[in-house]
């Protein structure tokens, strides 16, 4: 059973929903982000990434950083302005990447469901960032990134969604990205049916924003041992099919070849694998593409052994067990230094010129994991291996927050 839960959205008026909207706050770089929002005063960058009105040498977790946050947040819900619901209310969200269309539920979610597995996880979470969003979150009294989740695919959820849709928007627009963001308010005679609809929803995933759940589980203990329950037993996410769900690859990049020259990282490649020239994109799970020395290559990892987990036959996980342990000395891709991540949106082309800038020695283009692996890796209690997954398109910052005061 999954509940969820109308809530009283914190939202920008309809004419300035495309200026505040912003990438979440983790997928892009302090120069990204400062980048994305110069000259761009209502852009909510300036409330999930406060450091960019800062000197550029600002430590991002120091006091300043949290308190030009909470300032800025104060100025957008006056120049925006930002309108607070006067009824709790659940909401649609349509986001349209090309051909590809997604439509979720953003509604509130109990956190106490999430302590219990309903809500499941299938990543570490790091305590320096779990620290950031607690704090965040406590200094604005608000959750103002949703979290991602996906579900397995509902026809009576499907069905009120679909009448939903069939309504008057309430914020529709394309971003510069040409990812369009549509959003209705759910009617209050179609409410009832969309919790009755998810009360028969066997249990929820997290497919993105681990750190900002845990980071929500965090804050309701802090203030409900302060003040007892509230707003803050639950946490703000959009919820969609998992039918719909678009996951690309998160590729691999490594600064050197661990004392190896080209040459001889192929040979003892070829010593364990099938090697051969290839394409940047594999064509199915079990084969790794890479780019060594100006070309591209595609290895076949063969059949994972029987006896391995779930998560232990991943393609990412094969790659580092194979690979990049053993050859390329990378022990905890976690916390090594010398491997980097490149989420698969931006595209193999990314990986060809870190390689060829010399940011890198190798690049590594993987296949995607599924969402069926997805969900079978939390169901049992699993963790997938660190940047397994990622998932396109993003939902946008600033469009809905929900309020803990």
């Amino acid at each position: 059973m999954s509940t969820v839960f109308p809530f009283h959205a914190l939202r920008p008026s309809p004419g300035t929903a495309a200026e505040v909207a912003a990438v979440p706050y983790d997928v892009v770089t302090v120069d990204e982000a400062r980048a994305l929002a110069h000259n761009k005063p209502l852009s909510f960058l300036h409330v999930s990434r406060a450091e960019i009105d800062l000197p550029p040498d600002t430590n991002p977790y120091s006091d300043q950083v949290y308190d030009r946050a909470a300032a800025n947040f104060a100025l957008l819900k006056r120049e925006a302005p930002l309108i607070l619901e006067s009824e709790a209310s659940l909401y649609v969200y349509r986001l349209r990447m090309g051909a590809h269309v997604q439509t979720g539920v953003a509604a509130c979610f109990s956190i106490d469901e999430y302590d219990r597995g309903v809500i499941k996880k299938h990543e570490r979470t790091r305590q320096d960032k779990e620290d950031d969003r607690t704090r965040h979150m406590l200094e604005l009294r608000a959750q103002t990134g949703p979290v991602f989740l996906t579900y397995p695919v509902s026809a009576a959820i499907d069905d009120v969604v679909g009448r939903v849709t069939m309504c008057s928007t309430l914020t529709d627009f394309v971003a510069a990205d040409a990812i369009q963001h549509t959003l209705w308010r759910v009617p209050a005679e179609s409410t009832a049916a969309l919790v009755d609809a998810f009360a028969n929803v066997r249990a929820l995933y997290i497919a993105d924003g681990h750190h900002r759940a845990a980071s929500a589980a965090r804050v309701r203990d802090k203030l409900r041992a302060r003040t007892g329950p509230g707003e803050w037993d639950t946490f703000m996410a959009v919820a969609f099919p998992d039918n719909q769900m678009n996951v690309l690859p998160y590729n691999r990049v490594v600064r050197d070849l661990n004392g190896h020259s080209p040459a001889s990282l192929l040979a003892a490649l070829r010593q364990q694998f099938d090697v051969r020239e290839g394409v940047p994109a594999p064509a199915r799970s079990g084969h790794v593409s890479m780019f060594l020395d100006g070309r591209w290559y595609m290895i076949d990892l063969g059949r994972a052994p029987d006896g391995l987990a779930a998560d232990e036959r991943l393609d990412v996980s094969r790659l580092q067990a194979l690979v990049l342990t053993p050859l390329l000395g990378i022990g905890d891709p976690r916390s090594d230094t010398r491997i980097d991540f490149v989420g698969g949106v931006r595209g193999t082309t990314a990986l060809e010129s870190q390689v060829a800038a010399g940011k890198a020695a190798v690049a590594f283009s993987m296949y995607p994991v599924g969402v069926a692996d997805l969900m079978r890796i939390s169901d049992a209690g699993g963790i997938m291996p660190p940047k397994s997954t990622w998932f396109e398109p993003k939902l946008r910052d600033g469009l809905l927050s929900h309020v803990i005061e």
